[in-house]
């Protein structure tokens, strides 16, 4: 978890370790350099917190956008949604698959889906009964939950 919320701690022999996992899971510094120059940030950032994970708790390495259709699924499962809340959710996951993160913000971003034909957070809360900020936030857990038992 270090790599995830303190990587200045790291030391050089956990870094060497990282690596050779790295390494040994087919992620060569070749490869890896190349991916990066291919990639947005937010790419790199959802793929190496993925890599992490799976390296440091055994997460199932899933591609990003099978994580997203995992997390579309069990929140449509989670409960009865009406037709509009099941139609955002589905634009919630393809939005998430194109920019990595949707959260609280991205809603009344004028370039994005949610505010131009949402009419953004305030309106789209509505639609959500006024839970959207929880919607999402249990969406995005659900990106990360353990692919093993989800």
């Amino acid at each position: 978890m270090t790599v995830l919320t303190r990587p200045r701690e790291l030391t050089r022999k956990q870094l060497r370790e990282l690596v050779m996992e790295l390494d040994k899971a087919g992620f060569t510094e070749t490869n890896l350099a190349t991916a990066w120059r291919e990639m947005t940030n937010q790419d790199i950032a959802a793929r190496i917190i993925g890599y992490i994970r799976q390296a440091a708790i055994g997460d199932a390495l899933l591609p990003y956008n099978e994580r997203v259709d995992h997390a579309l699924q069990a929140i449509l499962a989670s409960k009865a949604w009406t037709t509009p809340q099941r139609d955002w959710l589905k634009r919630i996951a393809a939005q998430t698959k194109a920019n990595v993160l949707v959260d609280r913000e991205a809603f009344d971003d004028p370039d994005l889906v949610f505010k131009r034909e949402g009419g953004g957070f305030t309106r789209l809360d509505k639609v959500f009964n006024g839970e959207l900020q929880q919607v999402l936030e249990a969406f995005n857990d659900s990106l990360w939950a353990d692919s093993q038992s989800a």
